[in-house]
């Protein structure tokens, strides 16, 4: 009789039941792993440690005490709920972070929807517009997953609550004094990071604080646009002391406080600002700097030109979009009612610009109708130089009564790179010129490996600008003209550094001493580059300290 061994046997009743166990504990460790991690996940990339892990939160203790309270219909329906609304918070959370990379601020849920469009198209300048759409669709299909997962991990966990009702009440009571005595010791293992934590309740009071706040700044707001000493001031009260000038208020993108001080960026624009001012004053020029404190950093360009031309506080969306439905007396609108004709030139707008008639411009040039025919620079779609020449071929080259303009250069923008040359202002022409610098300079790709490379871009750039503006008033400067220009925020973090203040510098350029002179109250320093000590005032201020230095 043979003799053999039978094959061991799989996939028995009682090997699918082990794995079955296996599978639904591994499932519950991850539930629990990921219902803790957005309980305790911090919305600050600085606080995003270890240690921000190692805490106890009050708000799993509280979910495991209402699910012990409620029966099976309920619970689930509170479950889902509470793990769809936690899911958006955890949403909030990393948009959060994005925030404070980008803009150095947080994210208000209700007015910054818009931003985040904005943000879709300035992507769209280094992948493409098919690029930045499917990323934001990518993007925003991962937020639905992330609510998705966490309401159905929210589930599985009330349901293993109500299971073990005994072991469950047991250990939350346990867990809860631990909590208390944490709580009343201040016990914490990194300095921020208490081991009693009740973050997730503090983000979401601290969103909805943020909301109800924003309603309410529309109606504070609105009462701050309505009272203007300006508004009815008639023509023969208003610029006086600048008739006959041509008055440029030029906007130089991101050039904040980081440029001229307390930084390794400084020498480099320091030194071109010193020789600027020894340039100028070779040519008969007098000059006055000082520094604005903008309503923002790092973007929202828009924010602080609407501050500046109407003297009120436009810090957010939400007062950007108010502020433009109204018919407030802005910089442009003064000019303009005093004979002046007023241009408005906007090169990094590709589209309908509905919103600034509120600025009152007789004329007004875009990137669709400024005369490029050059390449785009990332961002930038034209250079400086060329906007600076393409403005002087249609507006003060020709016969007209004076000219104010506001006139905002775009090179100096985020990714800083790549940058044009400086060409002859005769040979700028079309901007064709500019076909083959692109490809000769570094990729935002190249330079964003490595900070100190991105700072070097972003002073190379700011320096680029300056020198155009220099160059512009040596060209084409007279008698006539009264530059004026400045920041409109710092940049971003990565250069100006995370908590920086929002100052940025603005000069006074002219040969008018009488034009110096009526700005002698003002104590701004000369030159062009101000250094710490010179006056600092908000940006809302200079509308109505310009339009009275200057009513006779």
């Amino acid at each position: 009789m043979s003799v053999f061994t039978r094959p061991a046997l799989v996939g028995l009743p009682g090997d699918r039941t082990a794995a079955r166990d296996i599978a639904s504990s591994a499932v519950t460790t991850l539930s629990a792993v990921l219902v803790l991690f957005a309980l305790l996940a911090p919305n600050d990339l600085d606080a995003l440690t270890p240690a921000a892990f190692v805490r106890l939160p009050v708000e799993a203790l509280l979910g495991v005490a209402v699910v012990l309270m409620l029966r099976d219909g309920a619970r689930r329906i509170v479950a889902v709920s509470a793990g769809a609304l936690l899911g958006l918070l955890t949403v909030f959370k990393a948009i959060d972070i994005g925030f404070g990379l980008a803009l150095d601020r947080r994210f208000n849920p209700v007015f910054d929807w818009g931003v985040l469009g904005n943000g879709v198209d300035l992507l769209g300048t280094s992948i493409g517009r098919a690029g930045a759409i499917a990323s934001f669709a990518g993007l925003t299909l991962l937020a639905v997953v992330v609510i998705v997962l966490m309401a159905l991990a929210v589930q599985r966990l009330s349901r293993v609550v109500a299971g073990r009702r005994t072991a469950s009440t047991r250990v939350t009571a346990v867990l809860s004094v631990v909590w208390m005595v944490c709580a009343v010791s201040g016990a914490q293992l990194a300095p921020g990071q208490p081991l009693a934590s009740r973050s997730a309740v503090a983000f979401a009071y601290d969103d909805l604080r943020q909301v109800r706040a924003g309603i309410r700044d529309r109606q504070a707001f609105a009462e701050e646009v309505a009272v203007d000493a300006f508004r009815d001031t008639p023509s023969s009260g208003l610029l006086n002391a600048l008739r006959g000038k041509d008055v440029l208020f030029t906007f130089i993108e991101s050039y904040g406080r980081v440029a001229v001080q307390d930084s390794d960026i400084a020498p480099k624009v320091d030194a071109v600002l010193d020789a600027g001012t020894a340039r100028l004053k070779n040519s008969g020029y007098g000059s006055r700097s000082a520094f604005l404190t903008s309503p923002t950093t790092s973007a929202g360009s828009w924010l602080a030109h609407s501050t500046f031309q109407s003297g009120v506080w436009v810090d957010s969306q939400h007062r950007y979009d108010d502020f433009v439905k109204t018919d407030r007396f802005t910089l442009g609108g003064a000019f303009k009612r005093a004979g002046w004709q007023t241009v408005g030139v906007v090169p990094a707008h590709t589209e309908d610009w509905p919103e600034g008639k509120v600025y009152g411009y007789d004329r007004y040039y875009d990137s669709r109708n400024i005369g490029y025919r050059g390449p785009p620079f990332s961002y930038a779609t034209m250079p400086d130089q060329f906007t600076l020449s393409a403005f002087q071929r249609a507006e003060r080259d020709r016969n007209r009564p004076p000219l104010m303009a506001e006139i905002d250069l775009v090179t100096s923008h985020w990714p800083w790179t790549p940058l044009p040359r400086t060409v002859d202002w005769a040979a700028v022409g079309d901007g064709s010129i500019y076909n083959p610098m692109p490809s000769q300079g570094k990729t935002p790709e190249e330079v964003f490996t490595d900070p100190a490379k991105v700072r070097g871009a972003y002073g190379d750039s700011i320096a680029y600008s300056l020198n155009s503006l220099v160059s512009y008033v040596e060209t084409y400067g007279d008698d006539d003209l009264v530059l004026v220009f400045l920041g409109d925020h710092q940049p971003n973090p990565i250069v100006a550094g995370a908590g920086a203040d929002h100052d940025v510098p603005i000069t006074v350029v002219t040969r008018d001493k009488a034009v110096l002179d009526k700005v002698a109250a003002w104590n701004w320093q000369d030159g062009l580059n101000p250094d710490r000590n010179a006056p600092v005032w908000r940006m809302d201020t200079f509308r109505d300290r310009f339009l009275t230095a200057f009513a006779r």
